[in-house]
């Protein structure tokens, strides 16, 4: 298999470790631009047009999370972001997440093991792009329509906005309502690489999937927890159908 390689851009206000990441990257024949603010590094990004973005939650400011919104709403809308930061506390992870990132990875990291990602990343993106038309094009359930050609979700008819990732996750579940994900097994087949044994990621992303879904994240209807095992996409009892 050829190695996906692409412009990314990596943002660090530690020389040291965008140095590291950029020798990485080139090694597989990524063209890597780098930035050491977050000024500079949307500038680059506009003008580069990466495919997929390596950002420091912690620069100076703007600090990374308001570079990631400043992304989201420009050119790089619907570019992958992967957060790099010294927090582990799930609760930073969350506010990372729910702020358009697609993955995070905290330091110190293993290089190879972010370039794994990285590539991952990037290969979802093509294939995505490459896709042909589902010959289901709605799913359709009680209370929750999800609109595989215009990558839309409604809830009531209300339109609700999800990243990139969220909508994906959404899409593997409700294609196979009430089967069984394993955590590994959900994370393959959204990130394309296996989860490390950390599984964090994951857990946020369904966490805010909820959010914005359910009519009581706190008592799920359709995203559920099966203890032990994983999650799994419970429809409303009397309505789960597919239209082309």
């Amino acid at each position: 298999m050829s190695r996906p390689t692409g412009t990314i851009l990596v943002v660090d206000d530690e020389r040291e470790i965008t140095e590291l990441i950029k020798l990485y990257l080139e090694r597989e024949g990524f063209a890597v631009h780098t930035s050491d603010n977050g000024a500079d590094a949307i500038r680059i990004a506009d003008a580069v047009n990466p495919e997929l973005i390596i950002l420091d939650v912690t620069l100076g400011m703007p600090d990374g999370i308001e570079v990631c919104r400043t992304l989201r709403r420009g050119s790089c809308a619907n570019v992958p972001i992967l957060f790099l930061s010294c927090k582990s506390e799930d609760a930073d992870i969350i506010h990372g997440l729910s702020e358009g990132g697609d993955d995070y990875v905290t330091k110190p990291f293993s290089p190879s093991q972010l370039v794994a990602r990285v590539q991952a990343h990037i290969r979802r993106r093509r294939m995505r792009e490459r896709l042909p038309e589902p010959s289901a094009t709605l799913l359709a359930f009680s209370g929750l329509e999800i609109d595989l050609l215009k990558l839309e979700v409604r809830r009531d008819g209300e339109a609700v906005t999800l990243s990139v990732k969220e909508f994906e996750l959404l899409t593997v579940l409700a294609r196979q309502p009430n089967r069984v994900f394993p955590l590994d097994e959900l994370y393959r087949l959204v990130w394309h690489t296996d989860s490390m044994g950390d599984t964090r990621t994951l857990m946020v992303h369904i966490s805010n999937l909820r959010k914005k879904i359910e009519p009581d994240p706190a008592n799920p209807v359709y995203i559920q927890t099966v203890r032990g095992f994983g999650y799994r996409f419970s429809p409303e009892p009397g309505e789960n159908r597919s239209e082309a």
